[in-house]
């Protein structure tokens, strides 16, 4: 995250970097350009094809990875603005490629930078269907509802629910088995396996209970529940 936001800082600098040098283009010494673009490529080059094999398995990486590559396409520019200002005298290309290089760093820092803030922020992991994973609770034997889920991302490639699940009669004295079967299938078909299960009997279950969160239950439901604990 604050690779990539540092990206983002240093790419709108550039663009008023670039912007004030269109309004007054600086006298640019072309060779110093070109040598110094040439040993920026060289290192840029060599670090990006260190990182790339490494970086589709960690956001870490690939923030490492498109910040190497960002710097070798602006070393490529370079070398070509230092060019074009030794044979022809363009100043303005300089101001020109400086704002083009910016706007490619802000669009892969805009681009990349929901990932690390939603892991960081506790979202829903973006590719898992939480109604399908309510559901996959719902037809374990023995359960009779669900609420309260809260499903997030809890590490860049690991998911993590809890919920309260609510158990038939009947199904009571097997709350071990029942909590294995859920923890089972959400492993198998979305690959959550960490869980944390709260178990509520059906005759004294929150009432009327928010499906997806912790939303508060009015004090006339916490009577009535408050009212079924004491009589069981």
């Amino acid at each position: 995250l604050i690779n990539y936001t540092t990206l983002i800082v240093i790419g709108f600098y550039l663009i008023y970097e670039g912007g004030m040098r269109m309004i007054d283009p600086p006298e640019v010494m072309g060779w110093t350009v070109v040598i110094l673009g040439g040993i920026a490529l060289v290192v840029d080059t060599l670090t990006a094809m260190l990182t790339y094999s490494m970086q589709k398995g960690s956001v870490n990486i690939r923030a490492l990875f498109l910040h190497n590559l960002s710097d070798a396409l602006a070393s490529v520019a370079v070398i070509v603005a230092g060019s074009m200002i030794i044979l022809y005298d363009m100043r303005l290309v300089d101001p020109t490629i400086t704002i083009g290089i910016a706007i490619y760093i802000l669009y892969l820092s805009f681009t990349e930078i929901g990932g690390p803030i939603r892991t960081l922020m506790l979202g829903s992991p973006p590719d898992i269907d939480n109604e399908a994973v309510v559901e996959a609770m719902r037809k374990v034997e023995g359960v009779a509802d669900v609420h309260h889920v809260h499903l997030w991302q809890m590490q860049e490639h690991e998911a993590a629910l809890d919920c309260h699940v609510v158990v038939a009669a009947e199904g009571w004295s097997k709350i071990e088995e029942i909590k294995s079967a859920i923890k089972k299938r959400l492993k198998e078909e979305f690959g959550i396996s960490h869980s944390s299960l709260e178990f509520e009997h059906e005759d004294r279950a929150h009432q009327n209970a928010d499906l997806y969160c912790h939303g508060n239950a009015s004090e006339k439901e916490k009577t009535n529940v408050q009212g079924n604990a004491d009589r069981a």
